[in-house]
């Protein structure tokens, strides 16, 4: 999705708050909101996606500026930071709110995806069974969910699941300048 000089990617691998603590520390990443998507009910709160029922993702809408980094980039270091080989799981949270997910905006978000999920392939053991579809609608998560890694680093699960993750996003940030 583009906003101008900006443009927007929209992603889930497992817990919003595990991408979003990732994404943020990418050099020229504008924004990062958690959010639900690729499900069929409007407004959703997160214990209703909670419950698997709603058919949304947990996802992270990544604002970036493209003379900084790139669409394909972002995709690159999406497959350094989860498993998109489990399906409807990632790690002990399990559900098909959690599964890996890529939603399009437009036919050349659509094509850079398919290709980094040929890229990617060979990197993995088992196949990718990254979901790949046409963003319809994004809902934002409540407040209390957004910058939930930079608000609780102390917390248990951001000290277990989330800082490791972040920790593979600086490692990707200093290999690819």
């Amino acid at each position: 999705m583009n906003t101008g000089e900006f443009e927007t990617a929209v992603l889930g691998g497992g817990c919003f708050w595990c991408l979003e603590g990732a994404y943020e520390i990418v050099p020229g990443v504008v924004d990062v909101e958690n959010g639900y998507a690729g499900g069929g009910r409007a407004n959703p709160t997160y214990e209703q996606v909670g419950t698997g029922l709603t058919g949304h993702a947990e996802v992270v809408k990544i604002t970036f500026d493209p003379a900084k980094v790139t669409y394909t980039e972002l995709l690159d270091l999406f497959w350094k930071i989860h498993d998109p080989t489990t399906l409807n799981r990632q790690g002990a949270d399990i559900g098909p709110q959690y599964r890996s997910i890529i939603l399009y905006s437009s036919p050349e978000q659509e094509a850079a995806a398919k290709a980094s999920i040929a890229k990617a392939a060979p990197s993995f053991r088992n196949p990718i069974v990254t979901e790949l579809k046409p963003l319809e609608t994004y809902w934002k998560a409540e407040g209390y969910h957004q910058d939930y890694f930079r608000r609780n680093p102390d917390q248990g699960y951001c000290q277990v699941v989330v800082a490791p993750k972040v920790d593979k996003a600086q490692e990707w940030i200093r290999t690819n300048p």
